[in-house]
């Protein structure tokens, strides 16, 4: 069996990478990635011995058919995505091209060469969102598709396009739409691993207007279970949401990271909120769990605990990307407001 990852430099993507070699170390692993700002191969090296990986564009349609003509993959999942709300706000075009006009070449090869299956890794951000005061209110795989910013936007076309190639086509396909995820490798203008490290540099951590958004937050190796399961075992044409049963508040999370590193709350800044910034995200898995038996193994105390100690323990990781251009966008982002 050989494996296509999309995006397996990346923060979600590359787990997964470090999973299917633990979990499947008979599978052949191909990783396609263009190496953006959040693509990154330190990420890879630990496995880069049991992998093969081309550095590419998934909307380079030569490229794309070239790499299927020689490799002939048999599943492909594509996490590549520009996936940042704030730098959709800032500039939508890049998100359209990788995102919706990527997953159509990523389709149209498997089209062209054959598949046994093309998963695509969305989001939750495709619903909009809910009430704060409405707790017993949920996503599911029926709620509509309500977008918030030109990124969710994007991920939503997406979907509608793989749904597309299923119904026409018949490509063999399956969606999983996640909620936050967490955990090693995550690129540091995230709320979490930002607030990790700017707190252990004694920096201000920015919060967006009040910190009262809440989010549905799910360990990054429950997600690549569930994406395992759903490749093998999971029916063509079908969506499932992956959700962790973890809602927290954006204040409570960086108020613990605080605690958990000893630094005093008063680093905390707020901001001013972001454009268009989705009040709740909270995820029903009911299907998942139904369909395939999977459900979150981490509680987010937990989670939260492993990721900081991993912060802690790689700064050679994570440091060198909170210079130079990072550096700027972290300005531009956070300094006047």
């Amino acid at each position: 069996m050989k494996i296509l990852i999309t995006g397996g430099a990346g923060f979600i993507g590359g787990n997964f990478v470090h999973y299917m070699t633990k979990e499947h170390p008979e599978y052949e692993i191909l990783v396609l990635d263009k190496l953006t700002y959040a693509g990154n191969l330190e990420t890879l090296a630990p496995v880069m011995d049991r992998i093969k990986f081309v550095k590419g564009d998934i909307a380079d349609r030569e490229a794309v058919f070239g790499l299927f003509k020689a490799e002939n993959p048999d599943i492909v999942v594509n996490f590549a995505a520009e996936s940042h709300v704030d730098r959709s706000i800032e500039d939508p075009g890049i998100f359209l091209r990788t995102n919706i006009i990527g997953t159509q070449t990523l389709m149209d090869a498997c089209r062209e060469f054959g598949i046994k299956r093309y998963h695509q890794v969305s989001t939750d951000e495709v619903y909009g969102d809910l009430p704060l005061d409405r707790p017993d209110m949920f996503f599911t795989e029926e709620t509509p598709l309500h977008t918030s910013s030109p990124y969710s936007a994007s991920k939503a076309s997406a979907d509608l396009l793989v749904q597309a190639y299923y119904r026409t086509y018949n490509l063999p396909v399956t969606i999983s739409r996640c909620s936050n995820n967490y955990g090693p490798y995550h690129f540091p203008e995230k709320l979490i691993p930002l607030m990790i490290a700017n707190a252990l540099n004694d920096k201000p951590l920015p919060v967006y207007g009040k910190g009262e958004n809440i989010r549905d937050w799910l360990y990054v190796e429950d997600h690549c279970k569930a994406i395992d399961l759903i490749i093998h075992k999971g029916r063509e044409g079908e969506v499932y949401n992956i959700g962790g049963h973890n809602e927290m508040r954006n204040i409570d999370i960086v108020k613990l990271i605080c605690k958990e590193l000893n630094k005093p709350e008063s680093l905390i800044t707020y901001v001013t909120d972001r454009k268009g910034h989705d009040l709740r995200y909270a995820i029903d898995p009911q299907k998942i769990h139904s369909e395939l038996g999977w459900l979150p193994e981490t509680k987010f105390e937990d989670g939260i605990k492993k990721t900081i100690k991993w912060y802690l323990n790689n700064r050679s990781w994570w440091e060198p990307i909170i210079t130079g251009e990072y550096i700027d966008y972290y300005e531009k982002m956070y300094g006047n407001r």
